[in-house]
């Protein structure tokens, strides 16, 4: 009894300083988010000059990630709602409504009166009442230089049938959040998890709530049993028996002064409703077998035909202090509730073994990997092998074949593939983050997301689509280079230009050479520069050679023998792209 009442007390402490925190960060960000309302408004009134829907034929939407892609229940569409997209310098946000016909491969933009505000990172789920609803609750909006962050807390539903937006305007629900998700279930949504962020502070959340699509009303959830920490971006699916499974996610604390420590979950809890007990819920933490995830976060999630869940990409973060890096992926995972078990998605295609993982020509996202440098002849394939230390204490060992660079402008050569070889061998999207997955009478589609090389990000806008039952390739529907996407070096302060400087060596120097190869009309990739323009190009690009020698010697090899073949794998280069 006495155990049991330290326990209760415990809980309810933990719960007091939740609220607390809420409260700081609610004060703390009230002002940047009034400040955010008036660029809002100014958007809302020129969506107030649209009076009319009008449908206009268009060419696939411009790259996004944390947009909404969601399958029509009743026609062979795919509805693309709101995103991002980071070009540098500024931050733009969308709530554009896109039509894909998969049947004509044709995409439609549609404008509706009176739509949502602008945002990303929203949650989107269809049902198939009243001739198709896609529901739609929180999200964010950022200003134009990403600093300041306003969390909707807004439930919208856009009726499929008739093509209107309506706001549902109903007390109860959950605080502004974005990352967070939300499941159909039964005649109800229910919605677990995401953050909250000001200038100065954040929040994560582990509440559940539930809106029911008959009355109209939210009501909070009060699950028994212990559930999953708070955290965002996590799975979150129905299974074939009624519960829901939630597995992962990401959460930061901070650790120290300015100092914050990101954790990847790996583990994975079970919501189920009790039987005869109206809105009694609880948790349970269970462990499957079988092939797991990495760990990883920014993944994406959809719904297999067989009622398994599909887990694509991500990426896997490698934390310091001050110091992020990320190795971005395109595996596949299926979970099976019914058997508890994860199980890896493998190809079945006309590929042999070595070329089964390899990403396509064009695109090559693995940060200063990206780099063009080399011929086929010179250059072998890249095996990176890391290892990352799961919640439960689990090492897991992460693979990742990278393809041979080339020098850019660099002819392919007869040994290559050619286009022909290529296409039927190494369509495959490429490592991101934070896509969009739909699927559609037995067909995954994913579409966007993004990856980083160096301090650029880089966001898609392809599409691929994959047959579950056949499991043997991806195909490319939209293809995309993303060596021709703008990229605007940050200009704001000089203080801002120094820490550019030493973090990738891009002084005035380098800037004035990048405008001089411009003005001569010759393009450069971002993160290649001609001989002619480095006098000592290896300190300028140190961070890459190393890395990219100490790949190649492997771990038991040296320092100094690491810096010895860093040095010749520069000047091969520059000796031979001059």
């Amino acid at each position: 009894m006495g155990k049991k009442g330290k326990k209760e007390k415990k809980g309810r402490g933990a719960e007091k300083t939740a609220a607390k925190m809420e409260k700081k960060v609610s004060k703390r960000s009230r002002k940047e988010e009034e400040d955010l309302e008036a660029l809002i408004a100014h958007f809302q009134t020129l969506d107030a000059k649209k009076t009319q829907i009008v449908e206009t034929p268009c060419s696939p939407p411009s790259p996004r990630l944390n947009a909404s892609l969601s399958a029509h229940p009743e026609k062979d569409e795919l509805i693309l709602f709101g995103g991002e997209y980071f070009n540098g310098q500024k931050t733009l946000l969308y709530n554009e409504l896109y039509i894909y016909n998969i049947k004509k491969d044709t995409w439609t933009k549609v404008e509706i009166p009176n739509p949502p505000p602008r945002r990303c990172a929203h949650q989107a789920v269809v049902v198939p009442q009243g001739g198709g609803q896609l529901w739609i609750f929180g999200g964010e909006f950022a200003s134009p230089d990403g600093e300041q962050f306003y969390h909707y807390k807004d439930l919208w539903v856009l009726h499929l049938a008739t093509k209107t937006w309506e706001q549902v305007r109903s007390p109860g629900g959950p605080s502004g959040r974005s990352g967070h998700r939300m499941v159909a279930w039964k005649r109800q949504l229910i919605l677990f998890g995401g953050f909250h962020e000001s200038t100065r502070d954040y929040i994560y959340y582990n509440d559940v709530y539930a809106f029911n699509l008959d009355t109209f009303t939210w009501s909070k959830l009060s699950p028994s049993g212990t559930g999953p920490t708070p955290r965002s971006g996590c799975q979150m699916t129905v299974t074939p028996q009624g519960s829901i499974i939630i597995y992962g996610g990401y959460s930061k604390q901070r650790v120290k002064k300015d100092v914050d420590k990101g954790t990847q979950h790996s583990d994975m809890f079970l919501l189920k409703s009790e039987e005869g007990g109206e809105g009694r819920w609880v948790w349970t933490c269970i462990n499957p077998s079988g092939a797991k995830p990495t760990p990883r976060s920014g993944f994406s999630v959809a719904v297999a035909p067989n009622h398994q869940t599909l887990l694509f990409g991500g990426v896997c973060d490698e934390e310091e202090e001050e110091n992020l890096q990320g190795d971005f992926l395109n595996d596949l995972y299926f979970y099976d509730a019914a058997k508890n078990r994860w199980f890896s998605g493998q190809l079945k295609g006309p590929k042999s073994e070595k070329r089964k993982r390899r990403r396509g020509k064009k695109v090559e996202p693995q940060g200063a990997d990206k780099q063009e440098c080399g011929g086929a002849s010179t250059w072998a394939p890249l095996e990176v092998v890391r290892e990352v230390v799961a919640e439960d204490g689990t090492v897991v060992t992460i693979k990742q074949v990278l393809p041979a660079p080339r020098p850019a402008g660099r002819p392919q050569s007869d040994e290559e593939d050619g286009p022909d070889e290529a296409d039927g061998a190494t369509v495959e999207p490429s490592p991101r983050s934070n896509a969009m997955l739909a699927v559609k009478h037995g067909r995954l589609y994913l579409y966007g997301g993004m990856f980083e090389a160096g301090d650029r990000q880089v966001t898609l806008s392809d599409l691929y689509c994959l047959d579950l039952h056949k499991m043997e390739e991806w195909t490319a529907l939209v293809e995309m280079d993303p060596e021709t996407q703008e990229w605007l070096e940050e200009t704001d302060s000089e203080e801002d230009s120094d820490a550019v400087e030493g973090a990738e060596g891009g002084g005035d120097d380098e800037d004035s050479g990048e405008e001089s190869g411009e003005e001569d009309g010759e393009q450069h990739h971002p993160l290649v520069r001609p001989a002619e323009q480095f006098t000592d190009y290896l300190p300028r690009t140190e961070q890459y050679w190393v890395q990219l020698a100490r790949d190649d010697a492997g771990p038991k090899v040296q320092e100094k023998t690491v810096l010895r073949v860093a040095h010749a794998l520069a000047k091969a280069f520059f000796d031979g792209s001059a």
